[in-house]
């Protein structure tokens, strides 16, 4: 009988070391997204104005 409670204990023991594993694995691969920071927003939007006026000012070449 107490051989039997033991074993019980140890599975329950390591199911939940087992399931803690696996939660905290997932958490730490989750990856967060946030939104940009709005001096870098800032200026992909230049860059990215910068880019059409350069591609218009070469389809406008003769």
């Amino acid at each position: 009988m107490m051989i039997m409670v033991s074993i019980i204990c140890v599975i329950v023991v390591a199911l939940i070391i087992g399931l803690s594993l696996l939660t905290t694995s997932k958490g730490y691969a989750y990856k967060h997204k946030v939104d940009p920071h709005p001096d870098d927003l800032a200026e992909q939007q230049r860059d990215e104005r910068g880019q059409k006026k350069e591609v218009n000012a070469q389809s406008n070449r003769p």
